[in-house]
């Protein structure tokens, strides 16, 4: 008679925290915990889902996982040893348009339609410039003829600004798709970002920030160090201008200017920073890398900076009224529920 002897199961796995708590598919997380660590010379085995997650690094309190691409969010879970760890929820973007060429942060107007860049190659001329994107998903040709569309923004009647790096050239386009010069003359535009007042703001990568008035006059607004790729702008509740300018540093500022045009350094040590937004609590995003993760980094008005989303590629990102937000790579842009606030200037 064989006597049947089932194996022992070892300690659980303990989930004490995910960092971040966000990500895109094929983004890397790290869970931190108890009993992580290989048995036996097996590394325990990441569920997310019903899918199972590569294990890059397991260690006894920390593990290093890769989401898989065909991920769309719900638990995680480890297992090892015989034995299951508690659940843990991890936000992972929504892939809502894979038909665009981004170079900077999409624009959501108040009825949810999103605003999206075909952005092209130098010169290069393609057959769409702007997608508009509707709340059930649906994508369709808004703008055309916007060489090298790049930088977007929105006003308070849903007209849209788009700036051409290519041409140095701000276009408005109405709710309807008509399309017109607003102004000239702004060096290789980039970014873009309204003030409380309606003034508009372009930051010319070569080391401008200009400032038109809604009487289309054009300032000097500030000055920086010329940026490797484009200027990006967001406006904070006290009317802070924060900028973005990756250069051929891998230690990058992010930049605050104050209503006079004074220049100070709100955050150093960014790797590539480029899209930004901002909460309404104040605090700071940018995509960027922060020690040696990519993805987009939270920096508050107080504390410490981190990661908030982590993913590859992206250079764009945006708050949607309800607490989601776009994220955005150079080829796709995701949603995600972050269950934050956004800070939208002229919708208060």
């Amino acid at each position: 008679m064989v006597s049947l002897i089932k194996p022992e199961t070892g300690p659980a796995p303990h989930i004490e925290e995910i960092d971040p708590t966000a990500v895109l598919p094929g983004g890397e997380i790290e869970i931190h915990g108890t009993n992580l660590g290989p048995v036996a010379n097996r590394r325990p085995v990441a569920m997310v889902g019903d899918l199972a997650a590569q294990v890059l690094l397991s260690r006894e309190s920390r593990l290093v996982l890769q989401i898989p691409e065909e991920a769309e969010g719900g638990t995680l879970r480890i297992l090892q040893n015989g034995a299951q760890s508690n659940t843990a929820d991890v936000a992972i973007g929504n892939l809502i348009a894979n038909e665009v060429h981004m170079v900077a942060n999409p624009a959501v107007d108040a009825n949810g339609n999103i605003f999206a860049t075909f952005s092209g190659a130098r010169g290069q001329e393609t057959p769409v410039s702007i997608f508009r994107i509707d709340a059930s998903g649906e994508s369709q040709a808004f703008a055309s003829d916007i060489i090298n569309a790049t930088g977007l923004a929105l006003d308070d009647e849903g007209t849209l600004y788009v700036s051409s790096r290519h041409e140095g050239v701000i276009y408005r386009v109405t709710p309807a798709g008509a399309v017109s010069v607003y102004a000239e003359g702004m060096g290789v535009a980039t970014g873009m970002a309204f003030d409380a007042q309606r003034n508009l703001y372009v930051g010319d990568r070569s080391g401008t920030i200009f400032k038109i008035a809604p009487d289309r006059q054009i300032f000097v607004f500030a000055t920086l160090e010329p940026s490797v790729s484009a200027y990006h702008l967001a406006f904070g509740l006290d009317g802070t201008l924060y900028v973005t300018g990756p250069t051929t540093s891998s230690f990058d500022n992010v930049y605050a200017i104050n209503g006079n045009g004074e220049i100070s350094v709100y955050y150093r040590g960014l790797g590539r920073p480029q899209g930004i937004a901002v909460d309404i609590a104040g605090s700071v995003y940018v995509a960027a890398s922060i020690g040696g993760r990519r993805g987009i980094v939270c920096l508050p008005q107080s504390g410490d900076a981190h990661l908030a989303v982590a993913g590859s590629g992206i250079v764009g990102f945006a708050f949607v009224p309800g607490g989601s937000a776009l994220v955005a790579t150079s080829k796709a842009i995701y949603d995600v529920a972050l269950g934050i606030e956004g800070y939208h200037v002229l919708q208060g």
